[in-house]
């Protein structure tokens, strides 16, 4: 018995990357089998080994169309899209490059969606009802979305398929967006959304402290300007910058990234440290650093950025997370845009609310501002309705009470604890998928689909004998590490560090272990069926040419 979700009794075990109703059941192909036991010259593939509710004769991957419709016993179905490869299958056929053999071969295989309930039986014969509207097939679906090259009119094309499940066509979408409005060619959006674009420059770069300042009386904030008198490139709105410290000869290199805090394009960068507690990096620049230093930097990287458009922004934050939207907000007041802005700010008390009058001049600016401050645990000497709005916190109440506009562009940054309660809360709330923009300091969150839940652990050096490779340092989890030959790629090495990581396919497919490549080079084996972005790099396929620094 099919019914709208699986076939009763055959549900999907990993639910963020298989079922639902667009992928309720997969068909893969006889004649597909006959391929792989040719290619991989095998005999011991069974029907039913790549993961298949439905083995059928005929149906062919270059033939099948998105949105055909067929009948098979009392039951409808109707082509939504292409397999989505992960790192499943090469387990499966004991073949680890099996997610990326199934693309470049063009025989993924493919979803149905149930249109009528229905019982099913193997020997029944497959009826086609109805054709799909465009007829594009699976296998040029498939390549469209993971082989380089993605021509303009055949995604325009593939976007007017009703029948494409949400998830292609976002893609798809997110690829056309990205050749309509920028010339940046490498890289693919459709698969890495958090792709930014290309640095300015390659590794790190000196720089002199021009200037130095005390913001709040835990913020410092360092003005960067060029040792050689070329320029700087601009950063754009919301990036962030890499530095490599040395805080004592002896102690170990500090890799911290700061965003830039003041206006983006000018002719120098500004940068707002927090100190915390147990900060050796904040300490070092609040006591050490001093103006006429020289500091390694790295060009401005990020998809954090502000968004285009004319519709309301929203700028969240909380604590040091004031730094990457206070960028935002200077671009927004430089040009006195018409948007409607709003600045929603969480603060401990006025002692740790650093910029507050650089926002309010900034607000100023901007014909359609509003601002609510927060203070978590106000002082004595700290201002009702002068310094601050309201006692509190950032919450999603009191943007609903306030009258924030649901269809902004929200933008936040904040500690974790901010994070993990806004972020699912606006989603609850309504707000799309691609109008919430955040960045998270430290490590970002994990994805390892299927992997069963295990404590968190803080990253750290790697159990057992030190590798004598190049030295591979992780930037935002404060690892440096010796490349070892026990390691088959970068992923491998991070996992056995307890870095937090994303991936899925583990062959250079899918692009969920996307990351940037801060400085030095890499190698690739098996080579990406598509390369990452500029200045980025795969993980999960490549393993480093000399030293390397990884935003991770």
């Amino acid at each position: 018995m099919v019914r709208r979700l699986n076939i009763e009794g055959d549900g999907q075990g990993d639910m963020a990357g298989h079922g639902g109703e667009h992928r309720a059941v997969f068909v893969y192909q006889i004649d597909s089998y006959h391929h792989w036991q040719a290619h991989l010259d095998r005999a011991d593939i069974e029907y039913g080994q790549f993961g298949e509710n439905f083995t059928v004769d005929g149906l062919s991957d270059s033939e099948v169309c998105i949105g055909d419709r067929y009948r098979i016993g009392s039951a409808v179905f109707e082509v939504t899209q292409p397999r989505v490869t992960c790192y499943r299958v090469g387990i499966r056929m004991n073949e680890p490059q099996m997610a990326a053999l199934l693309v470049a071969h063009d025989r993924p295989g493919f979803y149905l969606r149930v249109l009528e309930e229905g019982e099913v039986e193997a020997g029944l014969e497959i009826v086609r009802e109805a054709r799909g509207p465009e007829g594009m097939t699976i296998a040029e679906v498939n390549a469209l979305l993971y082989k380089p090259g993605h021509p303009a009119d055949r995604l325009e094309k593939a976007l007017r398929i009703p029948e494409l499940s949400a998830g292609w066509h976002s893609s798809f979408k997110a690829l056309l967006e990205r050749i309509q409005s920028s010339g940046i060619t490498s890289g693919n959006p459709g698969l890495a959304p958090s792709a930014g674009p290309p640095p300015a420059w390659t590794g790190f770069r000196p720089l002199r402290v021009f200037d130095k300042k005390r913001e709040s009386e835990s913020v410092t904030s360092l003005v960067l300007e060029p040792t050689d008198g070329r320029p700087l490139a601009p950063g754009l709105p919301g990036q962030f910058i890499v530095l490599r410290l040395h805080p004592t000869p002896n102690a170990p290199t500090l890799l911290r990234s700061y965003s830039i805090s003041g206006e983006p394009g000018g002719a120098r960068y500004r940068i707002s440290v927090k100190r915390n507690p147990d900060g050796v990096a904040g300490a070092y620049i609040r006591d050490g650093v001093q103006i006429g230093d020289i500091l390694d930097v790295t060009a401005p990287r990020g998809s954090f950025v502000l968004q285009p458009g004319s519709g309301p922004v929203v700028l969240l934050s909380a604590g040091i997370g004031a730094t990457p939207v206070l960028a935002m907000l200077h671009a927004l007041a430089a040009v006195m845009s018409p948007r409607e802005v709003w600045w929603i700010h969480g603060a401990h008390d006025g002692g740790e609310h650093p910029f507050a009058e650089e926002v309010r001049a900034c607000l100023a600016a901007l014909p359609h501002s509003h601002r609510h401050i927060l203070y978590s645990s106000p002082g004595s000497k700290d201002r009702l309705a002068v310094d601050f709005d309201a006692p509190g916190r950032v919450s999603l109440p009191l943007l609903q009470e306030l009258g924030v506009p649901r269809d902004a562009d929200f933008c936040l940054c904040g500690p974790p604890a901010f994070m993990t309660d806004l972020m699912p809360s606006l989603a609850a709330w309504g707000v799309a998928a691609n109008r919430i923009h955040s960045e998270m300091f430290g490590a970002g969150p994990a994805l390892t689909p299927g992997i069963a839940a295990a404590p968190l652990k803080q990253p750290h050096l790697p159990t057992g004998a030190a590798g004598t490779g190049p030295l591979v340092s992780f930037a935002r989890s404060g690892v440096n590490v010796p490349w070892g030959a026990a390691y088959q790629s970068i992923l491998e090495l991070a996992e056995a560090c307890d870095v937090p990581v994303r991936w899925s396919c583990r062959t250079g497919v899918c692009h969920n272990c996307e990351t940037a490549l801060i400085a030095g080079a890499v190698g690739y084996q098996p080579y990406p069926v598509e390369p990452p972005a500029e200045g980025n790099v795969l993980i999960c396929c490549s393993k480093p040419q000399g030293d390397i620094v990884i935003d991770l």
